[in-house]
């Protein structure tokens, strides 16, 4: 059963003077019923020549934790698979200053059995993820560190990239509040980054590729601008002059909370492009020469209300992509399991005050693994784009439709509407620069309010769309002949399907997932996928398909219950393979005979 992670006592007590004051005015302002309305046109543009930035293989994260028993269990591959996980934090928030990775242990803190590092990076290559990992400075040491990385990446092949030296350091009392454990007898920021700096050196090393990243305060949040005893500047401004030239990603969390679901939807919008701002320029003023290549990750995020009913969901997509398209590379979800924490009726759904994605069953939850509204939420991105994709420019006029858009790697280009308004609907009339869009309907996804899954149609035009009242939807476009297409041309229109395929490699071995969309106007009933490797890529295992293999040539056959592909929607598989020289993608798929566009 997942527990609660340890919470900032600050944080913790600004949540519930926010949700008191919610209740107070509540309590005396009344509902009233709101009458149905007409849709409200909105003007909406987009902007396919202007790039706001590339989707890195690790965007889009998840965080897990070894208190979580079901952690591993057997549905979670593909669930994180299915949400498009690209990345999952490991071991677990304020956990990892406690975690001994060797014993499996925590110092006193519970660590359930089958959480261990092995089975989790089990669980990360099955989903063709990669790890995330806080390396314990609270009560570890730069050897401890370094002989992890010694295990994960030379032992045992498994090519961890990215290291965070410890989890929110500067909870550790040297601000007055105390939640993360930290056994050095200084607990300055001047202390922190001398001993990272040893990490570092310890670590790289081992393995001189690993990424290592430095713990900040989120700027305008607590304790940032506050200078601690022993130093002589707050914490970013300390840790950032020593360490800047020397690390290769900085790290905080956002938890932007907020006094109403109205209000907390606000804040991608109100709140990043100024902490990233910040962020930014503490790097140039103290990276020198190394300021381009210092990254930011959000390894830590969440609604913080209505954590597991549509206000999350609507505010899920919205968080990771406006992070992404101000310069972050890993956005991290907090978290995939944590437990009910009471219940409350959210606009007709049950909210169990849960920050996990997927039910653990605790409490009065529903069965172990169901998702969550914000799973879904984070399930629509798959829909608009993929790493290696590119985030371009769009904008609405009306405020609480807010607009995302991707240009896809084979020139087509896919909106994400988010229409954060409970109570009307909005016509969006969309005009384009640098894209021509075909004549064609467009393939339309849409999240419905309190909904249980995703829905598909093709609806609308490429120009007009209307997207309903606290919705989420994806409208998926091809480019019509005349231009607009990119890298990869093609118009969609060539064939009945088109396939994606991505993979995680590390050395002498590989997951590979496979998306197939049905792009004609009938469902694909019973479907046959063959494929070549160009190098010796060799499959080993599969999900979702039955797959064999004769020479260097694949042949992927539909299971039981996914062999129907509604015009418009895909179906997807995943293998884990080997290979010694070169896995090298494929470049050519046949489906039932008929050649696949790809992209």
């Amino acid at each position: 059963m997942g527990r609660l992670k340890p919470v900032c006592p600050t944080r913790l007590l600004l949540r519930v003077l926010a949700a008191a004051l919610v209740l107070a005015a509540a309590a005396l302002t009344p509902i009233a019923a709101t009458p149905a309305s007409a849709a409200v046109a909105a003007t909406v543009s987009v902007d396919a020549g202007r790039s706001l930035a590339s989707i890195p293989s690790a965007a889009f994260g998840m965080n897990v934790a070894v208190y979580d028993g079901r952690m591993n269990d057997s549905p979670i591959p593909g669930l994180l698979k299915g949400a498009g996980i690209g990345a999952v934090r490991y071991p677990g928030g304020s956990f990892a200053d406690i975690y001994h990775w060797k014993t499996n242990t925590a110092d006193g803190g519970y660590v359930a059995p089958g959480t261990d590092f092995d089975t989790f990076m089990g669980t990360v290559r099955s989903a063709g993820a990669q790890p995330i990992i806080i390396a314990d400075y609270g009560s570890g040491t730069p050897q401890e560190a370094a002989d992890w990385v010694r295990y994960a990446n030379v032992t045992k092949g498994y090519g961890a990239k990215y290291w965070e030296i410890g989890n929110e350091v500067y909870g550790n009392g040297e601000y007055g509040s105390g939640w993360e454990h930290d056994n050095h007898s200084s607990k300055s920021a001047t202390t922190y980054a001398t001993n990272l700096l040893q990490y570092a050196s310890a670590m790289k090393a081992v393995d001189p590729g690993i990424k290592v990243g430095a713990v900040l305060t989120t700027p305008g949040s607590w304790p940032d601008g506050i200078t601690g005893p022993g130093d002589s500047a707050d914490w970013n401004h300390t840790v950032m002059s020593i360490v800047g030239s020397k690390i290769d990603f900085v790290i905080v969390h956002w938890y932007p909370g907020g006094n109403s679901p109205a209000d907390l939807l606000t804040k991608p919008q109100a709140q990043i492009a100024g902490i990233t701002g910040t962020l930014r320029s503490l790097i140039n003023q103290y990276a020198g020469a190394n300021a381009p290549n210092v990254g930011i990750a959000v390894t830590e995020t969440n609604s913080t209300i209505d954590k597991d009913t549509h206000p999350a969901a609507l505010f899920a997509p919205d968080d990771y992509l406006t992070w992404l398209e101000n310069g972050a590379f890993n956005i991290d979800w907090w978290n995939l399991h944590n437990g009910s924490n009471g219940t409350s009726t959210v606009d007709g759904a049950t909210d169990y005050n849960d920050e996990g994605v997927l039910s653990s069953a605790s409490g009065s939850e529903p069965p172990a693994e169901t998702p969550f509204a914000p799973y879904y939420g984070i399930q629509m991105m798959t829909k608009l784009g993929a790493p290696g994709d590119t985030l371009v420019h769009a904008d609405s006029a009306q405020s609480l439709l807010t607009v995302h858009a991707v240009k896809r790697a084979n020139g087509d280009v896919d909106l994400l509407f988010i229409n954060k308004d409970p109570s009307n609907a909005y016509t969006a009339n969309i005009s384009y620069s640098g894209f021509t869009p075909s004549s064609a309907a467009p393939t339309v996804y849409t999240y419905a309010k309190n909904a249980a899954s995703i829905t598909s149609t093709t609806a609308g035009t490429a120009t007009s769309q209307t997207i309903p009242a606290y919705s989420l939807v994806v409208v998926q476009l091809h480019p019509g002949s005349g231009g607009g297409g990119g890298t990869g041309g093609g118009t969609g229109g060539s064939g009945s399907c088109r396939v994606g395929y991505t993979k995680n490699e590390w050395s002498s071995g590989l997951t590979g997932n496979v998306t197939i969309t049905n792009t004609g106007n009938s469902a694909i009933n019973g479907w046959t996928l063959t494929f070549t490797f160009p190098g010796d890529t060799k499959v080993t295992d599969a999900w979702n398909a039955t797959v064999t293999q004769s020479g260097a040539t694949v042949t992927a056959k539909n299971v039981s219950y996914n062999g129907t592909i509604a015009a418009g929607a895909d179906a997807s598989f995943g293998f884990q393979g080997t290979w010694t020289s070169n896995d090298a993608v494929p470049t050519g798929f046949t489906l039932n005979g008929t050649t696949c566009t790809t992209g």
